[in-house]
């Protein structure tokens, strides 16, 4: 019996709201919608301007030409409005009073992406919608040949320079040159290496400690590059254009001009020379000395023993000029 009692006064409720929602459309279907009956409401939280109050009402008036009520098509004019490249959402419904609402959220773009010739927003979500001739968000400048796919992770990492201090001071735009990102920084000419956007917090937290700990004592102009794609290690690139790196330059050629350079060599000056030996010229034969006494037979006998050993080859020398 509850039950029963239950599902019979749902029915009367339902059927009391359906015939008061018919009268008050019979009431206001001939009613027109004034301007001062359309609410437009901007819901995002940072202000956009790619559309404003304007716009929605013009659309409002082509897709309800008669300005009545009870001509206007809601799922219809809702569609249109989300076809909208700059829109993310709308939520378009009439009031009982006859009041027309409409409750839109824009894109915020999160970076502008310019590439050969191609120059767009994307927004948190990796979505890119056109830029906007009457209205220039400012947002981070991506250059170079990034791929859709890779337009959610650099949202990420945009949203992570945008909440950091220190991010937000440094690195003022992206850049991507065979398949290495860079962050391009605001003080001096160099910019930050980062490789992939794998470890993006590992990688600054990396060049926050060079910058704090080094490079606040030296000249920002001095380098033209800081690499932190490398996994334990911080790799720097010397700027050519600035005076005082003359010298270390300078330096570093001189000590390649020390060393040797190889020299090619023909066949013929390769093979090296050997060395002429004379022959020895045939000993006539002696004639028999006199005996002499014991000494001069042990001089002459040593005398013998030389002139019979062989004598030793030389080794010839290549010069290589």
């Amino acid at each position: 019996m509850k039950n029963k009692y239950r599902i019979l006064k749902i029915a009367i409720t339902v059927i009391i709201l359906g015939f008061l929602l018919s009268f008050s459309l019979k009431r206001f279907s001939n009613q027109k919608i004034t301007d001062n009956k359309i609410s437009v409401k901007m819901n995002e939280k940072t202000p956009v301007y790619f559309i404003d109050e304007k716009d929605i009402k013009e659309i409002v008036k082509k897709e309800n030409p008669s300005g009545k009520v009870g001509d206007l098509n809601i799922p219809a004019l809702e569609k249109k409005i989300n076809a909208l490249p700059a829109v993310d959402s709308a939520n378009v419904y009439l009031n009982l009073n006859g009041k027309l609402n409409l409750d839109i959220r824009q894109r915020v773009p999160v970076f502008r992406l310019n590439y050969n010739g191609k120059d767009v927003y994307v927004d948190e979500k990796g979505i890119e919608f056109p830029i906007s001739r009457t209205y220039s968000h400012p947002c981070m400048l991506v250059t170079g040949n990034v791929k859709p796919e890779e337009y959610r992770k650099l949202a990420d990492l945009i949203e992570k320079i945008n909440k950091d201090d220190f991010c937000r001071k440094y690195f003022i735009g992206i850049s991507k040159d065979k398949g290495d990102y860079n962050l391009l920084t605001s003080e001096g000419n160099y910019k930050v290496e980062i490789g992939d956007l794998d470890n993006i917090d590992f990688k600054v937290k990396g060049f926050k400690t060079f910058v704090e700990k080094y490079l606040v004592y030296q000249d920002p102009q001095k380098y033209s590059m800081v690499s932190v794609k490398y996994q334990n290690q911080i790799v720097t690139t010397l700027n050519p254009y600035f005076k005082e790196n003359d010298s270390i330059l300078k330096a570093g050629h001189k000590e390649l001009e020390k060393a040797p350079a190889m020299v090619s060599v023909s066949k013929n000056e390769a093979r090296p020379r050997t060395a002429e030996t004379k022959k020895p010229a045939a000993l006539k034969p002696k004639e028999k000395p006199a005996p002499k006494t014991s000494a001069s037979r042990k001089e002459a006998q040593k005398a013998e023993k030389k002139s019979a050993a062989p004598k030793p080859k030389t080794k010839a020398k290549v010069k290589i000029e």
